[in-house]
């Protein structure tokens, strides 16, 4: 039985209904896959997963990883709580780019949700590249921009000053810096996208005032209002999106009320420049990658 997929824009997202993610098929599995490298993000009601049932379906797009810093849930090394009285990514970011093999997939389950605000925000990378003037791509595919943790983190008034100290500590715990090329090659689908988002701090070879304009410029392109969805969540919605096309943000307009998603991250591959060129890592040392484990975090902190 084909999925229900409902477009939400012209360019990105889209609501798949009529099915449970744990009951898939492996046609409809595959059919869900075409759907996101297509629509970049995809949106279900009404799922209710429990952890094993997201690591799961997790599991089916390849290798789980865990964060670099931030410590996992208990006994569910797959499973991140993003927990508004921690922090709040209330910026636009692609996730962990900091590191070379950042997530090709990401999924999130809501758990308690605001009465209202708190929506996500994604926006399409690869049309924002596409809608760009031949010059600046020109421009854009031999640029490079180096990525880190350490980046200039802004905690709403909502969070504690001592909370957000806990967090910065434990999300720089052990500093990670990258190079990416500013534009990537998709592996699957051949597209061309930007790279960038809060961990993108300087293009390689530029001084600071020249890359911050050139950085806000591509970066403007992406937020255009043509290239981004907006989702508003209930309990028990799942989305999940194409980490490689997308960059997205969680809006800080829900006060005093308490948010919790929960996040899985897939695997994803060393990204290519167009010249065929290779990200880059630099910090803890070029060899390092993303942990696969809770065990392995500890190492690479060690290393660090």
């Amino acid at each position: 039985m084909s999925l229900t997929i409902q477009p939400l824009t012209g360019r990105i997202g889209a609501i798949v209904s009529g099915v449970r993610l744990t009951e898939l098929s492996d046609e409809q599995f595959a059919e869900l896959n075409r759907a996101l490298l297509e629509h970049k993000a995809l949106f279900l009601r009404d799922q209710h997963l429990t952890d094993d049932e997201q690591e799961a379906f997790g599991r089916r797009f390849g290798e789980l990883v865990v964060h670099p810093t931030v410590h996992s849930a208990d006994n569910t090394a797959g499973i991140l709580d993003v927990d508004s009285e921690r922090s709040r990514a209330n910026s636009w970011h692609t996730d962990i780019t900091f590191v070379a093999d950042y997530p090709k997939i990401t999924i999130l389950r809501g758990e308690v949700i605001p009465e209202a605000g708190g929506d996500t925000v994604f926006a399409n990378t690869v049309s924002a590249y596409r809608d760009l003037p031949e010059p600046l791509q020109r421009l854009a595919d031999g640029l490079w921009v180096r990525h880190t943790n350490d980046y200039d983190y802004a905690a709403p008034k909502q969070i504690e000053v001592a909370a957000n100290k806990r967090f910065r500590e434990e999300f720089t715990s052990t500093l990670y810096e990258t190079e990416h090329p500013l534009v990537r090659v998709h592996p699957e689908t051949g597209e061309k996208a930007l790279v960038l988002g809060h961990f993108a701090q300087r293009i390689v070879g530029l001084n600071s005032r020249d890359s911050r304009a050139l950085l806000d410029l591509f970066q403007s392109h992406i937020v255009r209002l043509e290239n981004i969805v907006r989702w508003r969540w209930s309990e028990g919605d799942v989305a999940l999106w194409d980490n490689r096309a997308t960059q997205h943000i969680a809006v800080d307009d829900y006060g005093s009320a308490r948010r919790i998603v929960r996040r899985s991250t897939v695997l994803g591959e060393i990204p290519v420049s167009v010249s065929g060129e290779s990200s880059r890592a630099i910090k803890p040392s070029p060899d390092s990658r993303i942990p696969r484990s809770e065990a392995d975090k500890q190492e690479l902190r060690k290393a660090g």
